[in-house]
């Protein structure tokens, strides 16, 4: 599940992301204020754009927002209050978790990639990494398989040239971070962030 919501770029519209389909084969069914967005061929719920969300409650924070208990309740207020049955459940683990990078090896068949050992909290994770900042020692987000990114991506266990990778780490770009620098690498986070903990929670907190 992703939250996204950015007042100056979009309006006072909260996304609520449930599952990637492609577009075409996506559906709309506005009550109100709030638009369901769902599958044409099974009619499976996949999200709901919620506007004038501040008229339940006020968003604090721009780009991808960790899924609070306060944030939850206005959800399921605002689907409610515009005639929806459904609700909304938390995910019972974090998709972006913070990551500490342990190893960072050379990939064998790729000079730009890396081939990364990651600490995710209760297991090591191999990452195929393009970034060219990314070093032994940082802290950094890591999606993990099953993750949906703000472009739409889901992120898969996949081989990169031939190398086994669990997961993403991401760029503040990636995650549609206020202030993202331009120049690519992945974000470098600092000591405050704890490993193996909701990246999210701890970035807009």
């Amino acid at each position: 599940m992703n939250i996204f919501y950015n007042g100056t770029g979009i309006g006072d519209v909260l996304l609520v992301s449930l599952k990637e389909i492609p577009k075409e084969e996506r559906l709309v069914e506005r009550k109100g204020d709030v638009a369901r967005l769902f599958d044409k061929r099974n009619g499976q719920t996949v999200g709901f754009n919620i506007f004038n969300i501040s008229n339940i409650k006020s968003i604090n924070g721009t780009g991808m927002l960790p899924l609070t208990d306060e944030l939850l309740e206005a959800i399921n207020k605002a689907l409610e209050h515009n005639d929806f049955e459904e609700t909304i459940e938390a995910p019972k683990e974090s998709n972006f978790v913070v990551g500490y990078v342990k190893e960072k090896s050379k990939h064998p068949d790729a000079d730009k990639l890396s081939v990364c050992q990651v600490d995710v909290g209760e297991e090591t994770l191999q990452i195929v990494c393009g970034a060219p900042n990314i070093e032994e020692g940082q802290k950094v987000p890591v999606a993990m398989v099953g993750a949906s990114m703000p472009t739409g991506m889901n992120i898969k266990a996949a081989k990169l040239r031939g190398v086994e990778s669990t997961g993403m780490i991401c760029s503040a770009k990636e995650l549609v971070l206020p202030d993202a620098p331009r120049e690519k690498g992945i974000l470098v986070l600092d000591d405050r962030f704890k490993v193996g903990e909701d990246f999210l929670e701890q970035y807009h907190g």
